[in-house]
């Protein structure tokens, strides 16, 4: 076992079976979503950071969604999952081919210190890391979140015709008496 993985280990954020490989997505659960980082060995993930320095990533990556520009960043992965669960999840690997590791690595490492645009919806950590594992950019987590808000809608659409309807065709308390 690494001292990465012992590491890990310790403050129950790994499985044991799992030994990330340079090239691998990184999914680190947060509270209410993921932040995605790839791997690049030796316990280094390169990810998506905020462009102002009042909150980093590594701890509340959150603050991103308030900025248009993001930052590519190297950095030890137990700093940024910190408390947060985090494992290895190359779940588009049946869907698309991976581009060769070292190519990943590589790729990820040329873009170090850049920033680039950051859009929620479109161009976020998930859709940065799909990109360099896969060549394209993929995010279940805006597909998920817009299913869910739709379903919400529908959900107080229903329950606002319901009220309405209700209002109109039952006797009010007061028409009761």
């Amino acid at each position: 076992m690494s001292e990465f993985q012992r590491c890990l280990q310790a403050q129950k954020l790994w499985g044991p079976e799992v030994e990330p490989q340079p090239g691998d997505l990184i999914e680190i659960s947060r509270l209410g979503y993921k932040h995605w980082a790839i791997y690049v060995g030796a316990g280094y993930v390169i990810h998506l950071a905020p462009k102002d320095n009042l909150a980093q990533a590594s701890i509340n990556s959150i603050m991103s969604v308030l900025s248009e520009k993001a930052v590519v960043k190297k950095e030890l992965l137990w700093e940024i999952a910190r408390s947060n669960a985090c494992q290895v999840n190359n779940k588009y690997d049946r869907k698309y081919k991976p581009l060769p590791a070292s190519q990943i690595v590589r790729e990820a490492e040329s873009l170090l210190g850049k920033e680039i645009n950051y859009r929620v919806a479109s161009q976020n950590c998930e859709h940065f890391v799909t990109r360099l594992r896969y060549g394209t950019a993929q995010s279940d987590q805006v597909r998920e979140t817009v299913a869910t808000a739709v379903g919400l809608v529908g959900v107080g659409v229903v329950l606002g015709m319901a009220t309405v309807l209700g209002s109109l065709f039952l006797p009010s308390r007061h028409e009761e008496k």
